[in-house]
């Protein structure tokens, strides 16, 4: 492990460059596993609107949404378990989250040109208490952060690969979301694109 060192934004604590380019390398081939077991889908909000990020999950729970709002399942919609979580990936939760649990999922976000995400929360788990960590890996993403109430005043700060970003204690339930991606900013995966990892604690 490498580290830029930490930035406080929102109340998010960011860990720049906490991950090298070796270790980054080592994910992303462990996170083929999880896609080749588990595919990319692109799921639909509860209007029926398709999202511009494609995704899948690893772990005890998948995070999907669909017709019937957001939600975690215990099967990818192809009927298949979800893949564990790489050793990899739990490495950096064991290190940074301070949990003495282990998350149950690990919602994989993929960004291809042109994707974004909406502000919104992540409170479809049962203990607020428990961090939600996060992994960008790939291209650069502007990531933006609110507070507890919509509408509020904002922050944003560019990501880049090997940065890893937690909410938790009066962050855990701020509004954020990513505005936008720089295109081809990596070379981390072939093609371009980038990756998002959400580790999370469920019930």
């Amino acid at each position: 492990m490498q580290d830029g060192g930490e930035t406080v934004l929102g109340g998010a604590v960011v860990h720049l460059g906490h991950l090298g380019p070796g270790a980054q390398r080592t994910m992303v081939a462990d996170l083929r596993e999880v896609v080749r077991a588990a595919p990319l889908f692109s799921p639909e909000t509860r209007r029926g609107k398709k999202m511009s990020v494609a995704m899948t999950s690893a772990g005890r729970f998948g995070w999907v949404s669909d017709r019937r709002g957001y939600h975690y399942e215990a099967r990818h919609p192809s009927g298949v378990d979800w893949p564990p979580i790489p050793e990899s990936v739990l490495a950096v939760w064991r290190e940074l989250s301070g949990s003495a649990r282990l998350p149950e999922c690990c919602l994989v976000n993929f960004y291809r040109e042109g994707a974004r995400m909406g502000l919104h929360q992540d409170r479809d788990e049962a203990d607020f208490s428990e961090p939600v960590l996060s992994i960008s890996l790939g291209d650069d993403a502007l990531f933006r952060i609110g507070g507890t109430e919509r509408g509020g005043r904002t922050q944003s700060l560019w990501l880049s690969s090997g940065d890893v970003l937690m909410l938790a204690g009066a962050a855990r339930l701020a509004h954020h979301g990513i505005d936008r991606i720089r295109f081809g900013s990596s070379t981390l995966l072939d093609g371009g694109g980038r990756i998002n990892l959400t580790l999370r604690v469920v019930t």
